[in-house]
């Protein structure tokens, strides 16, 4: 049997699940809630179950499934937190390129249907490699807290 060692999932296997809104309540907890920077109309956090190291979402502030709902000022705000996050990301973890987009509906693999959010996922040259073809195991190779740390103070110098 293979071992991996992720010890911050029990934090979410103890955790009772609510039916609350992952992104409403990361909003409340804060830098608890892997929150990294706050605008009033839009917000950044670390996706806390990453497909890569520094995986981050951008999500409107206000609780909203439907992209054609949202004001052209959150849309603005979106798209001004996505600029500065690649920006951030880029000095601070150096990926090579980026995966980012958006699951709109659950056939689309939305896993939070009714408050969108758009990925960033940064990715480095040779960060595919034979576990996830062989063993079907991606590997994080840093922990939430050290990236955490790592963005955050990144995003504590950005300018409106």
């Amino acid at each position: 049997m293979e071992r991996l060692w992720a010890p911050w999932r029990m934090e979410y296997i103890l955790e009772p699940h609510r039916d609350e809104c992952i992104f409403c309540e990361a909003l409340k907890k804060g830098e608890e809630g892997y929150t990294l920077v706050r605008k009033e109309l839009a917000f950044v956090i670390m996706n806390t179950f990453p497909y890569n190291n520094g995986h981050i979402m951008v999500a409107p502030t206000r609780h909203i499934g439907d992209i054609g709902d949202l004001s052209d000022d959150e849309m603005l705000s979106i798209s001004r937190l996505v600029k500065k996050s690649l920006r951030i990301l880029q000095d601070k973890l150096k990926p090579d390129a980026f995966n980012i987009g958006m699951n709109l509906g659950r056939v689309a693999g939305a896993g939070v249907e009714d408050h969108i959010h758009i990925h960033i996922v940064p990715r480095w040259n040779g960060d595919t490699n034979f576990m996830p073809v062989i063993s079907n195991t991606k590997i994080v190779s840093q922990a939430l807290n050290e990236t955490y740390r790592i963005l955050k103070e990144g995003f504590s110098k950005i300018k409106d």
